[in-house]
């Protein structure tokens, strides 16, 4: 993804846990609903950027469908979303990013990035 504009990075394994429907049994099964729901809507951003970590990975390959990209990351989710804000942030693009974990908030402030909750994401996708 390159040049400036709009962009959603989702905290995969924050929204798929921010909903009680037994995902802790089929992470990647998970993983596959959010992505196809991510694809499936008209959001309003031109880049969808879903970071997905640990058993939620086999779900769904990485790679490119529509405006979202799916991105693995290979070590720790919370990295990975630093590291694609960053990016973003260096391209000019404007970053929101889903997520209720405090701990990476704290860790994007420097980027300017909007913060929005994963029940906020959950009800555009409903």
């Amino acid at each position: 993804m390159t040049g400036p504009g709009t962009a959603l990075v989702v905290d995969g394994a924050n929204v798929v846990g921010s909903v009680p429907d037994g995902w802790w049994r089929d992470r990647a099964g998970a993983a596959a609903r959010l992505h196809a729901a991510l694809v499936a809507v008209d959001l309003p951003w031109e880049h969808i950027v879903l970071v997905l970590e640990g058993a939620a990975r086999p779900g769904v390959p990485e790679g490119e469908v529509a405006t979202v990209t799916t991105v693995h990351a290979p070590g720790s989710g919370d990295d990975e979303i630093v590291d694609r804000c960053g990016q973003l942030a260096d391209e000019g693009a404007r970053v929101v990013v889903v997520t209720a974990d405090r701990g990476l908030v704290a860790r994007l402030e420097p980027f300017d990035v909007d913060v929005e909750g994963p029940r906020a994401l959950r009800s555009l996708l409903a």
